[in-house]
């Protein structure tokens, strides 16, 4: 899979939530894990998926292209 930068929230340098477009026509998105049990039971998430929190300044800068 490669993937290219679409968004990221801080300088190349530093890791950081990052939005990212791959070859395979979909987005991976790079964020910080969710760990708040209440918020991970509203989203009841099967088996293999994981949620991410990411700034909303990230998602406005990754929709706009």
């Amino acid at each position: 899979m490669n993937l290219t930068k679409i968004s990221g929230a801080c300088s190349d340098k530093v890791t950081c939530p990052t939005v990212y477009e791959t070859d395979r026509g979909t987005v991976v998105v790079q964020g910080y894990q969710v760990t708040d049990g209440e918020a991970l039971s509203q989203l009841d998430l099967p088996a293999g998926e994981g949620a991410v929190e990411i700034p909303r300044s990230l998602w406005t800068g990754a929709n706009r292209g």
